[in-house]
């Protein structure tokens, strides 16, 4: 009877001591993780360009913790004080100079601190200008004039492509001019330019995405750059510590031509075709986008080669260009252009001429088409081998 009593017993007891364990156990976990996440983040406005006597407002608010109470402690000039309290804080410095904040959050049992160097400058300081430059060459790939205006805009002339590459992957090194910009005043100078070829990511982690230091230099050469638009900002900085920033736009085109080369006949019952690859970014948060992109098929009417069918018009040749987007749906062709119709652009008598245009817009908006790899197919359903004058392709993004 009394060991069936102290068996009975020992159940309750064994569970009590489990259920106490994993409690134990819990509660040295939510300490570890407590450890682990109470950080210290502050930010400040104005963020720049901070002058004497300036109210400046401090924010803690991003200050993360388990807890729902935090204390927060305000050091605004290195001495080992408590200058301020509270998850916001407001502070002015009367004398210009360097200054390291410091913001202590505590949630009773354990605390972390964030630094960061505010720069103070003189109220009477001038700002600089900035000044991200522009640039045209005199002609673009054909030989026709170009047109200047507040912005950048280069070419890629890939006049004489080899038929062994029927892709475009071309780039090109560009220069980039912030010689114009201003220190702000005559006894002042520009200590630094930074030039961020990307306004959307925030690399450098400073809230402000489009100052980071991509590359540097009153004169920078941004490397192996593709066909696009792209939106770069230059941020300079003068010797009291003043910045400014200056945006502006690059335009790349790109013209690719392969000429004097044969396609072979529909022997077969199949249409022979030649694919042509090209890149077509539309990309509409970056500012990136193409205005459109031209096929441009130059070929002679007449087969030289072939032997002529009395009463037939079996000699005359017909070729077409057909478009294909990333996942290989067509886009559109030139097969229904009548053959009395063919004279696109500066088309010879002796030769026919038909265009395919992609508009970016339309074809390459993401509820069409969409952009990516796009392909130009050049397609003989003749039975005889053609020769092609030229087929050029146009990326035109200015």
């Amino acid at each position: 009877m009394g060991a069936r009593v102290s068996h009975t017993l020992m159940k309750p007891l064994a569970m009590v001591l489990l259920l106490l364990s994993f409690s134990l156990a819990g509660c040295v976990s939510v300490e570890d993780d407590s450890d682990l996440y109470l950080t210290a983040v502050f930010s400040y406005s104005p963020e720049k360009n901070i002058r004497t006597g300036d109210t400046i407002e401090f924010d803690a608010s991003s200050s993360l913790s388990f807890e729902t109470s935090l204390t927060y402690k305000w050091d605004f000039d290195s001495d080992g004080s408590i200058d301020e309290t509270g998850i916001y804080a407001t502070w002015s410095y009367p004398i210009a100079g360097e200054y390291e904040v410091t913001l202590t959050v505590s949630d009773g049992s354990t605390s972390d601190s964030q630094s960061r160097i505010l720069t103070i400058i003189d109220a009477d300081a001038v700002e600089p200008i900035a000044d991200a430059g522009s640039f045209a060459p005199n002609t673009d790939c054909d030989g026709d004039s170009v047109t200047e205006g507040s912005y950048y805009i280069f070419y890629i002339c890939e006049m004489d492509k080899e038929l062994s590459s029927k892709n475009v992957q071309a780039t090109m090194n560009l220069n980039l001019d912030g010689s114009e910009s201003d220190p702000g005043a005559s006894d002042e100078y520009i200590s630094s330019w930074h030039w961020d070829t990307n306004l959307l990511v925030d690399s450098d982690g400073d809230g402000d995405p489009k100052n980071d230091d991509m590359l540097s230099g009153e004169n920078a050469e941004w490397k192996d750059v593709a066909p696009g638009e792209y939106k770069i900002a230059l941020t300079v900085t003068n010797g009291v510590g003043l910045t400014d920033t200056d945006e502006t736009v690059v335009y790349v085109n790109y013209v690719g031509r392969w000429s004097d080369f044969e396609i072979g006949g529909n022997t077969s019952n199949a249409p022979i075709d030649m694919e042509f690859s090209f890149p077509v970014v539309q990309d509409s948060d970056a500012s990136n986008t193409i205005r459109r992109a031209v096929g441009e098929l130059n070929y002679p009417k007449n087969d030289e080669d072939c032997t002529a069918v009395p009463g037939t018009n079996n000699c005359r040749a017909k070729l077409d260009l057909y478009g294909f987007n990333d996942t290989d749906e067509e886009a559109g062709n030139t097969s229904a252009t009548p053959l009395d119709q063919r004279s696109a652009g500066d088309c010879s008598s002796d030769n026919d001429c038909v265009w395919l245009q992609f508009t970016g817009s339309y074809h390459f908006a993401e509820s069409q088409w969409k952009d990516g790899q796009w392909t130009f197919t050049l397609r003989n359903e003749r039975i005889n081998d053609l020769n092609v004058e030229s087929l050029t392709i146009r990326l035109v993004y200015k």
